[in-house]
């Protein structure tokens, strides 16, 4: 998402070089939605991996789709969703196009509809996985009845959730235990929160606690907060929004970061201002 018109705007040179610094630091996977960018994303992306020289099985990219946002490249009238099986279908196989990919690794439905017909839906994929065009297929932001209600009709392979040290309601709501019975991976977008965004009594806390950690793992502030997400035993993947190449390193590093059990605690009371119950 940031790394087209919605963030840096980065030149199709640029994201050449950035895909093979990923991949150098065992960063694989791309996560997309045809919205990013205003719908632009996709398609400044696939012109770049076209060029790229590097192989497709190397690689995962997982689209969403869903969002009828406003926006000049789309005659919206008003933000709303849409899930009907051709529309779906024919999302999935823009963003092919747009990739430059004849298939995804995965496909997401980006955020609920109110009107989604589960039957519908589950057709919809049937086709593209039949057809080769997605290999699994997944949900984003889906509450455990909503994932309960699409994954009757067809496999959920991972649901795609805000979760962070300042937004972890999933532990509480039966999200995150939701996904472990069902063997869904989650995947978590914003994994650094707003920490290093606000500057609140409660920011202060957690940098207080992350610095006196610092020296203890070797690690830097950010690499801790994706520990933390790490250590949860539902096997969470953070999805990384930074395009700062050091920042990809240390990301990557983040996994060799085992926590101890009570420094995971201290982290987490430092961010609720109190012990747990």
């Amino acid at each position: 998402m940031t790394w087209g018109n919605w963030g840096k705007q980065l030149s199709k040179k640029d994201m050449i070089e950035l895909m093979h610094h990923c991949i150098s630091n065992m960063i694989t996977t791309f996560d997309h939605a045809d919205i990013y960018g205003g719908y632009t994303t996709e398609a400044d992306f696939g012109n770049a991996y076209k060029e790229s020289k590097i192989s497709r099985e190397t690689i995962q990219l997982i689209s969403k789709c869903g969002i009828q946002y406003q926006s000049e490249n789309r005659n919206n009238k008003v933000k709303h969703y849409n899930y009907n099986k051709d529309y779906i279908i024919w999302s999935a196989e823009e963003s092919l196009k747009n990739l430059k990919t004849e298939y995804l690794d995965l496909f997401l439905l980006h955020r609920p509809s109110p009107l989604m017909h589960p039957e519908e839906i589950a057709e919809a994929i049937s086709v593209l996985k039949s057809d080769g065009k997605i290999k699994e297929f997944g949900v984003s932001n889906f509450t455990p009845s909503q994932v309960d209600l699409i994954s009757n009709y067809t496999e959920i392979s991972v649901n795609q959730i805000e979760f962070s040290l300042t937004q972890h309601s999933a532990m509480h709501d039966g999200s995150l235990d939701q996904m472990m019975l069902k063997n869904i991976k989650p995947m978590s977008w914003s994994p650094l929160g707003f920490v290093f965004k606000d500057d609140t009594e409660q920011t202060r806390h957690i940098h207080k606690q992350l610095g006196e950690l610092n020296e203890k793992y070797k690690a830097t502030e950010d690499q801790l907060l994706l520990a933390w997400i790490l250590k949860h035993p539902s096997n969470i993947h953070p999805v990384v929004g930074t395009t700062t190449k050091q920042r990809l390193i240390d990301s990557a590093k983040s996994v060799q970061i085992n926590l101890d059990l009570e420094d995971w605690f201290l982290i987490l009371v430092a961010s609720q201002g109190h012990k747990v119950p």
